[in-house]
């Protein structure tokens, strides 16, 4: 079956699932090939959802003169909607529209416009996200009038998931059954990442010179130099209804580019602009809909929503938790009530205050040199301390058994031999040398550990492993290359996470073994580090994540400052995507990109 749009041009039933945009100024005629092209396609029997920001749409459910029905289909929300629609409904609507496969209205109308984002971003993902099974994998167009709307060029605070979920069903909804129509009168606001997609361009009277060259920009990926100038010489002169349609290497190797006259719709146009002194004509009879099936499905997928909402099963169990303390207490009031008792002597407890404030007392003394890493050994220690003093008072335990459990636990004695030996180094504050180190406190079954004096050798000594030596080689070439070396920078040179166990504990060996004096490589460092390929093609061979390495190459081939927008652009890839913001972030932590915006390759990049 073909889809009758113009005495001269059928298309074939297969552009249930194209991408098309139409685009022309307003009231050149873009309503009516749109409805003409969704008109065909429901007497081809085909499922379409039209997504009406307007509210102009409604007239469909009528004939042309408004005597008679029009297409069966469903209207949710706006002032005639069949059912109304919620901002939050966006999913359930999804659901409904891929499970059912019902062709509904989506009338908008009466959302504000953070509301229709709200809905939008909902709709579209979760319609996207469904149409990946195979067993709804049916095909279905999908009609965005106003697109500039739900596609954005430049979208607001609130509007950048929609348009990513917008983009997602342009480029590769196809291979899921789904097909878009794009119809707009502002083609210069409509995202060209979307515009650009579209696999036919229809086109009516444009005047606006920026419309005109956003139009071009589809042009100039798909169509030829002669057919473009013959279309772009007759846009501004089109007469109303007359619209090209281009389709390059589509449905046939020739494509199509024909300028044609649409033929008339036959349902009510109730976008048409009024004029002065002519009474509005309202339709009289309207198709008829199952609303009482539409109902139950609608019912049986908020059911089926919410028992997969996380916030509908929270609050779930928090009434089953309401429930049950209810039945707790009811029950605990029966039963004989238990006063524990503790058995600390008053001798325990002062023990156990004088342990948690020499600890205490030690962490404020390393802490303020810097020894950050016994710092938190010790903050760990007390805790254990007074979670064990809290323990002994709510509990009828033996307090000597919980104390040497925990102090085992935790190596007590093997940690405060590091602290006495850290208490030793240079730099110390006056006073607080050898003889104030914290005294040894054993449990009943330890037995005495001999400190080992600072400056001993270690047993690491000598040996690197892979990680330490990466360690070095990359402090190395940030020296090379003038760049700060911090933490973050070093570890994401070298690939791995900055938090990481093993990183952390190398940089602490280096440190023991004298190979690093804080971040700065001793003599002994240097002669160990091996010497790294300097110029901007070690730091992308450095580089191994795809996107962060591509940002890099767009910045050094543009060797000028680009703003986010433009990076992203250039990359073919949306300026708030994820990956593409986490991997600017990762190109700033190594130093290789500066901070400000515009963004631009450091000089160290280059050395």
């Amino acid at each position: 079956m073909k889809l009758k749009i113009a005495a001269d041009l059928a298309l074939p039933l297969e552009t249930v699932t194209q991408t098309i945009a139409i685009l022309a100024k307003r009231r050149a005629g873009k309503s009516y090939a749109m409805r003409r092209l969704v008109e065909q396609l429901f007497k081809a029997g085909q499922q379409v959802v039209l997504a009406d920001p307007k509210g102009d749409q409604w007239g469909m459910r009528s004939a042309a003169d408004g005597k008679g029905p029009g297409l069966p289909i469903v209207i949710l929300g706006g002032e005639r909607g069949d059912v109304p629609l919620e901002p939050g409904g966006g999913e359930v609507v999804a659901k409904l529209v891929v499970e059912e496969e019902v062709s509904v209205l989506l009338d908008l109308s009466l959302f504000r416009k953070h509301e229709v984002a709200t809905f939008m971003t909902a709709f579209l993902e979760n319609l996207y996200r469904l149409k990946a099974r195979e067993i709804y994998r049916t095909p279905m167009m999908l009609v965005i009038d106003e697109a500039d709307s739900i596609a954005p060029q430049k979208p607001q605070k609130g509007e950048e998931r929609m348009l990513g979920a917008a983009e997602d069903i342009v480029r590769r909804g196809g291979q899921r059954g789904i097909g878009c129509v794009l119809v707009t009168q502002r083609s210069a606001v409509l995202n060209k990442n979307v515009l650009t997609q579209a696999q036919m361009l229809v086109a009516l009277r444009t005047i606006a010179p920026q419309d005109l060259a956003a139009m071009d920009a589809w042009i100039q990926v798909h169509g030829e130099p002669e057919q473009r100038k013959t279309l772009m010489d007759s846009l501004p002169a089109l007469p109303v209804g007359d619209a090209w349609f281009w389709s390059p290497g589509w449905p046939t190797v020739e494509g199509i580019f024909k300028r044609v006259h649409v033929l008339p719709i036959e349902t009510f146009d109730s976008g048409a602009t009024p004029k002065p002194g002519e009474k509005p004509v309202e339709p009289k009879h309207a198709a008829d809909v199952d609303l009482e099936a539409l109902k139950r499905q609608m019912a049986a997928t908020i059911e089926r929503a919410k028992a997969d909402d996380p916030r509908e099963l929270r609050r779930q169990l928090a009434e089953k938790d309401k429930r049950l303390k209810k039945l707790e207490a009811g029950i605990s009031q029966d039963m004989p009530r238990y006063t524990p008792k503790s058995m600390l002597t008053d001798a325990d407890r002062a023990l156990l205050d004088r342990l948690h404030g020499r600890l205490s007392e030690l962490a404020a003394k390393l802490s303020e040199n810097r020894a950050e890493r016994a710092d938190r050994l010790i903050g760990q220690i007390g805790a254990a301390v007074e979670s064990a003093m809290q323990t002994f008072t709510d509990q009828d335990q033996a307090w000597t058994e919980e104390l040497t459990r925990i102090l085992e636990a935790v190596s007590f004695q093997k940690i405060l031999a590091k602290l006495q030996a850290l208490s030793q180094q240079p730099g110390l504050p006056k006073g607080h040398g050898p003889g104030h180190a914290v005294p040894p406190i054993r449990a009943a079954s330890e037995t005495r550990h001999e400190v080992k004096p600072h400056g001993a050798p270690s047993a690491h000594d000598g040996h690197l492993d892979g990680t330490q030596q990466r360690t070095l080689d990359a402090i190395a070439m940030l020296n090379v290359r003038g760049i700060d070396v911090r933490r973050e920078a070093v570890a994401r040179w070298m690939g791995i996470h900055p938090n990481g166990g093993r990183y952390l504990t190398g940089l602490a060996r280096l440190r023991d073994m004298g190979y690093l004096d804080g971040w700065s490589l001793t003599e002994k460092g240097r002669a160990a580090a091996r010497e790294w390929p300097t110029g901007s093609d070690a730091v992308l061979d450095a580089i191994k994540d795809g996107t962060q390495k591509r940002t890099l190459e767009v910045l050094l081939q543009a060797q000028q400052a680009l703003s986010r927008q433009q990076i992203a652009e250039r990359l073919g890839i949306h300026p708030n995507g994820g990956r593409f913001l986490t991997g600017l972030a990762r190109l700033r932590e190594m130093g290789v990109i500066t901070d400000r915006s515009p963004i631009v390759v450091t000089e160290g990049t280059r050395r």
